[in-house]
């Protein structure tokens, strides 16, 4: 199948995947972001697609898939703000439940992540953002063993700075 063939069977396909996107997300802006993706990966994976097979499960596959994983990339970065702040209340007895404190607790920590060396900043931001250690090392054209040392060595860099 050429390129123009695959293309043209992905645009029939897709007044189908709106109305599940939207399923999904329960958010029309959501759902678009999520359309546009499918429709990207779909394109970016054409050679992935076997020919005469049900091209509409596949696609809702590739929704389905990436629908679950920004969910869990977003559960992720709440986990580790939610960590970082406690670990910070932590450090600085008493405790005060005071919305406006946690607020500037957070931009610390944002801007002691801002402060890291761009050789351990983008890996370790990388993984913040919920991606696995050989998505990052593929990105980053490193070995996964370089991604896992220089995310190790964020971390201690970032207690450093935040318990001071």
């Amino acid at each position: 199948m050429s390129p123009a063939e695959f293309t043209d069977l992905l645009l029939l396909q897709g007044d189908f995947l709106k109305p599940f996107a939207i399923a999904l997300t329960r958010d029309s802006e959501a759902a678009r972001d999520l359309y546009q993706e499918t429709m990207y990966r779909a394109l970016l994976h054409r050679e992935k697609y076997t020919e005469g097979t049900n091209i509409r499960a596949w696609l809702f596959t590739i929704m389905r898939n990436l629908f679950i994983n920004h969910y869990r990339r977003k559960v992720k970065q709440q986990l580790f703000l939610e960590r970082a702040t406690r670990a910070l209340v932590l450090l600085h007895q008493p405790y005060v439940d005071n919305q406006a404190i946690t607020s500037m607790q957070v931009k610390d920590i944002q801007h002691a992540i801002y402060r890291l060396p761009n050789l351990f900043k983008r890996p370790f931001l990388l993984y913040y953002e919920g991606f696995k250690y050989y998505e990052i090392a593929d990105m980053l054209h490193e070995p996964m063993g370089t991604i896992k040392s220089r995310i190790h060595f964020a971390r201690k860099m970032l207690k450093q700075q935040i318990a001071h």
